[in-house]
């Protein structure tokens, strides 16, 4: 008998009659002082030795942190437990390959949707943002990209406070979609949707739920921003929380194969600071490129202060939409972004002389 370690599965290797064969796959974990705990596989996960595991700061491999997610995600972690593992996730970084593993767990739990009827890719944006000293301003560049003929789906949980984006969207006449049936009619026929989470992802609704018991929530947001109901067609606004993230992110959205705007945002909104642009990458194809360098100052056209109720953030909205307010410079610059992204232009040169003349801003060329 031989035993190889691949990662975290110790696979026992015999001979029966002349033949190769598999007696059995255990699971190994060990600690930095060089304790192993081994399992075989198809037994219970022993959820203390993890706790022990993630304690310790040691990093998961994909296959453990697929394995991890997806017990949470389908409620087979123990209250007590669940507490204690979600708050030591909480507490560390997300590695590429733990990131990779758990895409791999929503992957198969997010609901798909057709495709519409257009010349240009969809486009998919998150609201999970945990800041709200201010309304969301994602609806202005959803409605931009809208009345465009793009087709825009907006996804968030319906609760997280009155500033919220379903808050906004409900003053501006969109509802949730009570069914993706819904939100395909809705798509298709060339209107906005937003589509709450548990409509396309119970199981990361539920985690996303246990904020209100257990505290916490980032993990459970982080992964949100991965939703993607159109199995990789669309274009996805990717917020990350600081330029520490990025290298990761890059490398798992290219090895996904998602085409991708992201930028840093500081509430976790997909969608950029009204008064300086952070950098905008895209990854497309494996590729990652540098779109809009970050703006060293405030733009020209900085906003002293947006409206605090969603009603007047609407209405806000609004008077951009029509012109008679300017669109914030950040802003026309990630709706530049979209266009490229999505096809509508050719390339960023067309892309900024577009947004120029529909956000009436030279300063985006």
């Amino acid at each position: 008998m031989c035993a190889q370690l691949h990662g975290t599965f110790l696979i026992m290797v015999g001979t029966f009659q002349g033949q190769v064969v598999v007696v059995t796959v255990w699971h190994v974990y060990c600690s930095k002082k060089g304790k192993c705990t081994i399992w075989c596989v198809g037994e219970n996960m022993p959820w203390s030795k993890m706790l022990d595991l993630l304690a310790s700061g040691q990093q998961l491999s994909g296959q453990e942190a697929e394995h991890i997610c997806s017990a949470v995600f389908d409620g087979g972690v123990p209250d007590l437990e669940l507490g204690g593992l979600l708050t030591l996730l909480e507490q560390r970084p997300m590695q590429q390959q733990e990131y990779q593993g758990a895409l791999a767990a929503l992957q198969s739990r997010v609901f798909q949707l057709s495709q519409p009827d257009s010349h240009w890719r969809p486009v998919v944006m998150p609201s999970y943002g945990v800041m709200r000293d201010q309304p969301s301003v994602l609806p202005l560049l959803a409605l931009s990209l809208r009345r465009l003929g793009i087709p825009v789906l907006i996804h968030g949980m319906l609760s997280g406070g009155q500033s919220g984006v379903a808050y906004v969207l409900r003053e501006l006449g969109v509802m949730p979609c009570a069914t993706l049936a819904q939100a395909q009619r809705q798509l298709q026929s060339g209107q906005l949707a937003f589509v709450p989470t548990g409509a396309l992802s119970p199981a990361l609704a539920h985690w996303l739920s246990l904020r209100a018991r257990l505290g916490g929530g980032a993990v459970a947001r982080r992964l949100a921003r991965f939703i993607d109901p159109y199995g990789g067609s669309a274009v996805q606004l990717f917020p990350v929380e600081d330029g520490q993230e990025i290298s990761a992110m890059s490398n798992v959205l290219c090895d996904a194969a998602q085409r991708a705007l992201f930028f840093v945002s500081a509430d976790g909104e997909a969608v950029v600071n009204v008064n300086r642009r952070p950098a905008i990458d895209m990854a497309l194809d494996g590729v990652v490129r540098r779109l809009f360098e970050a703006e060293g100052s405030a733009s020209r056209t900085s906003v002293q202060a947006l409206p605090a109720e969603p009603k007047q953030t609407a209405q806000w909205i609004q008077r951009v939409l029509a012109g008679r307010l300017p669109m914030p410079v950040p802003i026309a610059n990630l709706f530049a972004c979209c266009l490229y992204a999505t096809g509508y232009a050719q390339d960023m040169h067309q892309a900024k002389a577009i947004s120029a003349v529909e956000t009436g801003s030279l300063a985006v060329a």
